[in-house]
């Protein structure tokens, strides 16, 4: 049941567009009728399964999608460069499926700078809020949603002295992991397929 709960919810994160591992592990299970949700596979399981999906699947349209997602990423991150800007989520990871967002952090300790970045640049935004770990300590970070280049992008507004701590997204949860600026670029230029242009 594990693995049929793991194979139901990264079908639908690749078609369906969810891109919250519990929500699509909940999901699962319910179509499953199991009804034991020591049943659910960790997100580490669902991952693979999701990969295995998108690669048996959904290989050229996976491709172009992650080109496209991490340009417009590179481009928010390029102008966003002030407030040191970190890609994260399932555009980082490689498995952003379709309707994917684009997750951002940046480090300041002035929301409103950020804010500004979208108001002078005729972006509408909403802001809501997100809760990360650091050890076992939370933090409320603002995330404020917008559209860049014709994708969503949440920008999670985090304070100066967490950028050098690992962050979790749950107290039990591993560290969200984050690329710089440089490091999305060296992951566009060695996409297959990349044909160098707009970055």
């Amino acid at each position: 049941m594990r693995a049929r709960i793991a194979a139901a919810a990264a079908r639908m994160m690749a078609e369906d567009g969810i891109d919250d591992f519990a929500l699509a592990k909940r999901k699962a299970a319910r179509m499953l009728g199991a009804a034991d949700t020591q049943s659910l596979p960790g997100n580490d399981e669902v991952e693979t399964e999701l990969r295995r999906y998108q690669s048996l699947y959904q290989g050229d349209e996976q491709r172009e999608r992650m080109i496209d997602l991490r340009r417009a990423a590179l481009g928010i991150m390029r102008a966003l460069q002030a407030f040191r800007p970190y890609l994260t989520g399932s555009v980082l990871a490689g498995t952003a499926g379709r309707y994917a967002e684009i997750d951002l952090q940046v480090f300041t300790d002035d929301t409103k700078d950020v804010e500004l970045f979208f108001i002078n640049r005729d972006l509408p935004y909403e802001v809501r809020e997100h809760r990360y770990y650091s050890g076992d300590e939370p933090r409320v970070a603002p995330v404020l949603k917008s559209q860049w280049e014709g994708f969503t992008v949440n920008v999670a507004v985090l304070a100066a002295k967490d950028e050098r701590t690992a962050l979790k997204s749950s107290l039990n949860g591993r560290a969200v992991e984050r690329a710089n600026e440089s490091t999305v670029a060296g992951m566009l230029e060695d996409s297959p397929g990349y044909n160098g242009y707009s970055v």
